[in-house]
């Protein structure tokens, strides 16, 4: 029983490593970098504002 379940989780694991690209991978990590220079860069400005206003 124990490997049937194995299998079938190597299958799985099989099928999606084909479907995922490189290109795929890279235009992820972009995005996320680019999420977190944008959520820094709010966070900072905001507590700029926010120590004008004290």
């Amino acid at each position: 029983m124990n490997d049937i379940r194995i299998s079938a989780m190597g299958g799985t694991l099989c099928s999606i490593w084909a479907s995922i690209s490189l290109g795929d991978v890279l235009q992820t990590a972009l995005t996320a970098a680019l999420g977190t220079l944008v959520s820094f860069a709010t966070s900072r400005l905001l507590a700029k504002l926010g120590k004008r206003k004290r």
